[in-house]
Order: structure tokens, then C-alpha cells, then sequence
């Protein structure tokens, strides 16, 4: 498929000037020309309409990498079954996306955008009912899953397993959305924090966010013996290939999970790689799961394990993880995982760089991505 990929880019960036707004007119919209695809929507659509932009976004960028972009439309689509979405959904959403731009960008909506567009979103539209039929084919749209231990950590962080009622097939570092009967229709992502499991119980860390509608019921609301809904599993966080040297991985806060999940995965490998973690938290207290840590690295046998604080004294200082990374000379074998709030993940990130770190060698998830994990 052969994408104007100058001719979105150029309108995408007029377009999302004005992002709030554009997204308000493209549901206002839809919902008034297709009332029907309203159900299929949360009630809140605050999240929704980020989650939409960040989506578009995506799509614009990914028009000079096609495969890449394939990869990205294809979860998203099996994503999408939870919600109930249809063939024919995609006819009106794209009818009305095309109205909202055409509108948005005024003079600027010339033959060669317009045709950019359409065959932009036919593309989009193939892909993601193809690989929705297809994943028809081979799983459910969503599982059932019943809590089997629930542990409230801190005021504000809860470990909760649950086992799904078939199995779950995910990679160690990918993320499931997650869904409680008290807020029907309002799924959050959260990261697996286990590798596979015989007995296919997957573990979840949650930190309660501020007026977070399921993060609230997960962890102040749920109990032993009730059910969630999850979504498939999605991300390529840590899919990343075998090298000779060691594997450092950085996590602050609950961005913990998808990391212990890969070091997990480790334990199992031929050639088991040196794992050295350095898990941050704003206080001693927060630092959740330091006995599963340390059961961890008895199990893996070259696994060691650096705790920071940031605020107040702590096992080894007050300093962040990027802190105690700068002490830490990396080769250029060694494979760098980070993981947590979107702040820690920068200045870590940069932090890295600045040490001569490979660009190339850092692998990073940020707990504040809207297409990624919004925890709320």
C-alpha cells in the first residue's frame, strides 16, 4: 500500500493544534449520525478522546513504516472485539473522520490530503476487520477471570492474581485492559507482572490514582471471588532479542510489573543472562515488593537488586533510579529495560545518553502513555 505520508503529516500537524476540539466535534458527530455505536463507547470520554488522538497520531507516523504500522493496527483491532465493535462500525467512524477534518482544516482539504486520507483510512479499515475476523477465529473477544488473592501493599497499591477462565496467551511485558462490574464499559491497561504460569494465573500490580474510576475498585472495591474482564494482551514492551551481556532493567513504582514479568521469563532461559534491577519509589514504603524481589533473585541466581528512594532516607540513600544507574558502568552488549511514570522514564532515558549509552540498547515503557497505560 503506497501512503502519502508528506500529505498526511502536514495535515495531521494543522489538525492537531487543535486537538481538543477536534476531538469533541468527531464523537459529537458520530454520535449523532450513528447513535447505535454509542453503547460501545464508556460513559466518560475523556480518556477515550486521547486514546483516539494518540491512535491517529500513530497511524500519520506510521505511514512511512508500513509493517510497523500493520503490527500496531492488527492489536488494536483484536483489542477493539471487547468493545463489540463491528464490520460496519468502521464505515461510520471513517465517514465521520474525513467530515472532521474536512472541516477543520478549511482551504487546506485539497484533492491530494483528501485522497491521502481516504486511502489512508481504507487501508486502516481493511487491516483492522481482517485481523479482527481473524482473531475470531482463535480467541474470545474478552476473558472472564476470578480474583484469587487479593493484597492491598500500601494505602494505595494492590497485587491482585486472578485466573482466567481459559488460557491467556501473552508475552512476559505485555499489558491487558481491565474491566470490574462496577464500571461496566470502562477498561484500563495494566501491566502482567508474571511470566507464563502452569496453572495460567496472571498477577497485577495497581496503584491507585486520584479520582481513578477502576483503579479505586481494584484496589478498595474488589475481593477474593469476584470477577474482571480482560482484554487480549498487547505491547511489544521487551520483546527484544538475546544478547551476550546483561540485563539491566530500571523500574520505578508499579512500572515494576512488566519488568519482573521478563526477569521471570529469564529464569528459564539456557543461558541465563546477569540481571541487575534497580527498583525506585518515592519512600521506603513504596518500594511494594521487596520479599517477591528477593525470592526472585534466590531463584534466578545472578540476579542483583538496587533500591532507591527518593524522598526521605531509604535502604540505600535518597536517590532516583536514574541516580544509581549514572554509578553503574554499562557495555555495549548489555540491554537496557525501563519502566514507570512518564517523568522517570525521561530522565532516566536521558540520563543514559548522556553516559554514552546506545540509543539502540534502551527499551522503555512509560506508565503514563495514554495508548499504553492510563491507570486509572
Amino acid at each position: 500500500m503506497e501512503f502519502d505520508a508528506e500529505a498526511l503529516r502536514q495535515s495531521w500537524d494543522r489538525v492537531a493544534k487543535d486537538r481538543a476540539t477536534v476531538a469533541a466535534h468527531f464523537y459529537g458527530m458520530l454520535f449523532s449520525r450513528h447513535p447505535e455505536v454509542r453503547a460501545i463507547f464508556p460513559p466518560m470520554m475523556d480518556i477515550q478522546r486521547d486514546r483516539f488522538l494518540v491512535a491517529l497520531g500513530r497511524i500519520v507516523a506510521g505511514a512511512a513504516r508500513p509493517q510497523a504500522l500493520g503490527r500496531y493496527l492488527a492489536g488494536l483491532a483484536r483489542d477493539h472485539r471487547k468493545h463489540g465493535v463491528r464490520p460496519e462500525h468502521y464505515d461510520a467512524v471513517g465517514g465521520c473522520l474525513l467530515a472532521t477534518l474536512r472541516e477543520h482544516l478549511g482551504e487546506g482539504w485539497d484533492e491530494r490530503v483528501e485522497r491521502a486520507w481516504v486511502t489512508a483510512y481504507q487501508h486502516v479499515s481493511s487491516v483492522m476487520i481482517a485481523a479482527s475476523e481473524e482473531a475470531d477465529v482463535h480467541a474470545p473477544p474478552y476473558w472472564t477471570a476470578r480474583v484469587v488473592e487479593h493484597e492491598l501493599r500500601t494505602p494505595d497499591i494492590a497485587v491482585i492474581t486472578v485466573l482466567p477462565d481459559a488460557p491467556y496467551p501473552f508475552r512476559p511485558g505485555q499489558h491487558a485492559t481491565l474491566m470490574t462490574a462496577r464500571w461496566p464499559r470502562v477498561w484500563r491497561p495494566y501491566s502482567i507482572a508474571n511470566a507464563p504460569r502452569p496453572d495460567q494465573a496472571l498477577t497485577f500490580h495497581v496503584r491507585v490514582v486520584p479520582g481513578g474510576w477502576v483503579s479505586t475498585a481494584l484496589a478498595h472495591h474488589t475481593a477474593v471471588g469476584d470477577t474482571l474482564r480482560l482484554g487480549p494482551p498487547m505491547g511489544q514492551f521487551g520483546a527484544i532479542a538475546p544478547t551476550p551481556g546483561s540485563l539491566v532493567c530500571a523500574a520505578g513504582g508499579t512500572g515494576l510489573a512488566p519488568i519482573k514479568s521478563i526477569i521471570e521469563e529469564t529464569i528459564a532461559q539456557p543461558s541465563r543472562p546477569t540481571v541487575e534491577l534497580f527498583f525506585g519509589a518515592r519512600t521506603g514504603q513504596e518500594l511494594y515488593d521487596l520479599s517477591d524481589l528477593m525470592r526472585l533473585s534466590q531463584r534466578h541466581g545472578d540476579m542483583h537488586l538496587v533500591t532507591t528512594v527518593s524522598a526521605g532516607a531509604g535502604p540505600d540513600g535518597s536517590r532516583t533510579v536514574a541516580d544509581a544507574l549514572a554509578g553503574r558502568k554499562l557495555g555495549t552488549e548489555d540491554t537496557v529495560l525501563l519502566c514507570g511514570s512518564a517523568a522517570m522514564v525521561r530522565a532516566t532515558h536521558d540520563r543514559l545518553l548522556r553516559m554514552g549509552v546506545p540509543r539502540t540498547s534502551i527499551n522503555f515503557e512509560s506508565g503514563d502513555a495514554p495508548a499504553v497505560a492510563s491507570r486509572t
